[in-house]
This record gives C-alpha cells, structure tokens and sequence, in this order.
C-alpha cells in the first residue's frame, strides 16, 4: 500500500542541521558508491552537522538497495523512495521538503557536478548569498545540436518570461533555509524548478565549475523529454505562444481582408475569371495550419490547467528514513 508523510517545511530557527545535500537518483546504482566516497570526502570539512538526502525517484534497478547500505554505513544518510517514478522536478521537491539544513544544496549522482565545489558555495552563502548558481563554463561535452537547440531555449525563454532565467545554470545550486522555505510555498504541479528558483527572487551569486565525465550509467534524458521540458518551461513562465497566436490570427485575417478586397476590385474592373485555384487551395491550407497552432497552443495551457484543478499530490512516498533519526510513522493521510 503506499503511503503519504507529510513533512512541514523547517523555519530558519528551528533547522537542526548546518547543511543538507539533496541528491534525486533514477537508476544509479552503478553511480551512488563512487559518488558517495567523494561527497562525504568533501563534506568532511564541513563545519557543523551535515546529512545527505538522497531521494529515489522509482528506480528499477538495483538503487534503493545501494542506498540501504550507505545508510546502514553512514548515519548521516536519509532515504526516501518514491511509490514509481514522478520525474525529476517531483524529486526535488521532495528533497527540499524534507531537508533539514540551513543550507540545502542540490547535485546529481553522476558527478558531473562536483561535490568539492560545496565548500565555496558554503562561502558564498555564509557572506549573505540566498542562491548560490553554479554554471557550467562550457559545454563542449554535448553534441553541437544539444549546444545550439540549449542556447535557443534560453534565449527564447528569457525573452518571454516574467523573470530572467540564468543560462547554463542546471539544477547545481545551494539555497538558503529561507529560499527553501519559500520554495516549499510553490505548490503548482507543472512544476519547472529553474524558472522556480529564479521567481523567489532573493540574493543571488553565481559561481563557474567545469562539468566532469559521467562516472556511470547513461543519461536519463533523451531529446524527446527535454523538448517537453522545455514546453513547460515555457509555458509555466509565460503567456506569450497565447500573444502569438492571436497576434498571427490578426495578420491572417487582415491578409485574408485586403486579399478578397483586391479579387472584388479585379471583378468590378476586369470581370470574374474562372481561375485562382492554386492560390485558393494554399490560403485555405495556410489558415487551417493557424488555426489548428493556435487550438495547439490553447490546449498546452487548458491540459496545464486541467492538472492543476485535479489537485492530485505531487509525488508519494512509500518509504523515508531520515539520517540519524528512527523511521518516520508512516500514515494513509496527509500532503506530499
């Protein structure tokens, strides 16, 4: 049977830890042990207490018994694992909830993020960072398409969006206690976590890191799930595709005008003529494709509509066992 916990969001006051580093996992079981040595030999100088959340989004390997015994070796550890897999955005979520830390830091489990650059965001934050941004110096490790379809996206979403999304910043980054907490507020079910981390708005600071090689496994996000990625990206920070597509149906329609306007004069000046079918079949063919965008359009925003109405939790639970701390008392009620 799965289960829900509800975990309420940790007040600034009240975090009992100096640190908590988030880490989502999605079939890394090759990964988790190389990554782990390396993380908690980079923690070791962390002044104060730490712990390490890592958060199983329904792997189907062997993961969760990996991460049962970094546990079982590492008090410091906590566990959760998802009922199946929700995606990514759904696991920070869940790792930000139940973090504990006056600083949380998010880092994937392939280390392509570096564990040892924690300790100069640590800096950063205790000189009065809120989000301390980690960008990548460059991208050379990608294929040109992915290099050029990346700065398309972030240039287009930059020009709509409400607020400035920073490029070839990833998921890499720390967060103060209030920054989670005000995060922990966003309860939308679309959720695209880098738009999110730059709507609260708090003091920022951006650091440069050079990706490293995948340690093991293989990417889990393949190009279609990056262009839905990026679809909800756009459309969770902007009304613009909306603006467009009436801004295109406008221009059709005063083309469509101007164009029966000018067969009228010819009819009146020359007479009818039994021809124009070529250009005839193209308008017909050009306002079906408008319109059929535009209802494509509305329907993106009505489907993003109809999931948030539905108010269904974000992730569940189905199991969590903090670090140093004994299993939580799991219940059939609450919110995740």
């Amino acid at each position: 049977m799965n289960h829900l916990i509800e975990v309420a969001p940790v007040a600034r006051h009240e975090a009992s830890r100096t640190l908590s580093v988030v880490v989502p996992v999605f079939n890394e079981q090759e990964a988790l042990p190389a990554f782990h040595r390396r993380l908690a030999a980079a923690l070791a100088a962390v002044q104060g207490e730490w712990e390490v959340v890592y958060v199983d989004d329904g792997s189907t390997d062997a993961t969760q018994r990996v991460l049962r015994t970094l546990q079982a070796g590492d008090p410091a550890v906590g566990v959760a694992r998802f009922s199946r897999n929700f995606g990514k955005e759904a696991a920070m979520t869940a790792g930000l909830r139940l973090a504990r830390g006056a600083a949380v830091v998010l880092i994937d489990a392939d280390l392509q993020h570096p564990p040892e650059a924690i300790e100069s965001m640590l800096q950063a934050w205790r000189q009065g960072a809120d989000v301390v941004n980690m960008r990548r110096r460059s991208r050379r490790d990608e294929t040109w398409f992915k290099r050029v379809s990346a700065g398309l996206f972030y240039r287009m979403i930059n020009r709509v969006s409400e607020v400035p999304i920073p490029a070839d910043v990833g998921d890499f980054r720390l967060l103060s206690r209030r920054a989670v907490d005000a995060l922990n507020r966003l309860d939308e079910r679309t959720r695209f976590m880098k738009g999110l981390f730059a709507w609260i708005g708090y003091h920022e600071v951006t650091l440069d890191y050079d990706v490293q090689e995948r340690v093991a496994g293989t990417t889990k996000w393949r190009y279609g799930k990056l262009w839905t990625f990026a679809l909800e990206g756009i459309t969770s920070f902007s009304v613009a595709p909306l603006k467009l597509a009436s801004y295109a149906g406008f221009t059709c329609a005063l083309g469509a005008f101007l164009y029966a306007l000018s067969f009228l004069i010819q009819t009146l000046l020359v007479g009818e003529a039994v021809r124009g079918f070529p250009t005839l079949i193209v308008t017909i063919l050009l306002l079906g494709g408008l319109q059929l965008m535009a209802t494509g359009i509305l329907g993106e925003y009505l489907g993003r509509l109809f999931i948030e109405t539905k108010r269904r939790p974000l992730y569940l639970l189905d199991d969590y066992r903090p670090a140093s701390l004994s299993m939580l008392q799991l219940s059939d009620e609450g919110l995740a």
